[in-house]
């Protein structure tokens, strides 16, 4: 199914978009120096302490004025 998008910004733009694909990569770093100590590959395997990530899989940025925001966004605009 296709989905029509609209930027709710500048609110002309209905044809050219950016789709961002967020890969999430759960570490353990090292709070003196920034480096990565460890990486998880799931979330149940960074423990207790460690809240796994809830956001969305992608992300709209728009062509024309460059506003980024959850795919919901431009989809409900789009409606319009």
């Amino acid at each position: 199914m296709s989905t029509r998008y609209r930027c709710p910004n500048c609110k002309t733009n209905r044809t050219r978009f950016n789709i961002v694909d967020q890969v999430v990569l759960s570490v353990k770093m090292d709070p003196d120096t920034g480096e990565i100590i460890e990486r998880y590959d799931t979330p149940e395997d960074a423990g207790p302490l460690h809240i796994a990530y809830r956001g969305p899989d992608k992300r709209i940025q728009c062509g024309v004025c460059g506003l980024i925001e959850d795919e919901k966004t431009f989809e409900k605009y789009g409606e319009q």
